[in-house]
């Protein structure tokens, strides 16, 4: 069956993990400080109770979250708390032009060629929906959104839980058979077959080595 929708994860997939570590994380650790002294950190506090209940033994509380904050980071946590936060951070980056979206080369001509036959793309990061549209929109190749259907979130539910496909599957016009979902992590694609989901693993330059898995591969979206 031919893919009518297309859903595509960010890190490690449509962009290199080394933006994602060695750009994004270490301005999210420079800025938080200030960030965190005004941001509402009710959320965060919850789940650090959350994860003090579990045993994870994070660091002692502090008034604006800042020193678990940067526990969860150290963590590489999906955490929305985090990833909001994060967020709110990479944004003023993107507006004041300090941070620029990167994307693979490859990425940009799929896009056109996707939306010239009508396939719906979308997307699904643990990165929270606006910092996902700042980065689209403010690459070399100029404002990729207009691409783009839509964007998901761990507001939706976790990358490695069915639930959270088949949700995402609703929210498209056609069906979950007809979705093919592409990430760099076989975890995520296993969960999104169970949501009856067509997967393909995308495997880039620097990409973690992955358990072995029944899911096809790509190097390039030109291989889609």
């Amino acid at each position: 069956m031919i893919s009518r929708g297309i859903l595509l994860d960010i890190e490690g997939t449509t962009t290199p993990i080394t933006f994602v570590y060695d750009v994004l994380f270490p301005f999210a650790r420079r800025y938080a400080g200030p960030i965190l002294k005004t941001a509402d950190v009710r959320d965060l506090r919850r789940e650090y109770d959350e994860d003090v209940l579990r045993g994870n033994n994070p660091p002692p509380w502090t008034e604006d979250g800042e020193g678990y904050f940067y526990w969860l980071m150290d963590q590489d946590g999906k955490s929305t708390a985090l990833k909001r936060i994060q967020g709110e951070i990479w944004i003023q980056g993107y507006k004041n032009g300090e941070l620029h979206g990167e994307v693979f080369p490859d990425v940009p001509p799929a896009l056109r060629r996707w939306h010239e036959t009508e396939i719906d793309v979308r997307i699904f990061s643990s990165g929270s929906v606006l910092a996902q549209k700042m980065l689209f929109e403010t690459t070399k190749d100029g404002d990729l959104t207009r691409f783009l259907n839509g964007y998901f979130d761990t507001t939706t539910g976790p990358k490695n839980d069915p639930a959270s496909y088949r949700k995402i599957a609703g929210a498209f016009a056609v069906s979950a058979e007809e979705i093919l979902f592409v990430s760099d992590v076989a975890r995520e694609l296993d969960a999104a077959r169970l949501a009856n989901m067509k997967t393909s693993l995308c495997v880039r330059p620097g990409n973690h080595p992955q358990p072995a898995h029944e899911h096809p591969v790509i190097m390039a979206f030109a291989d889609i």
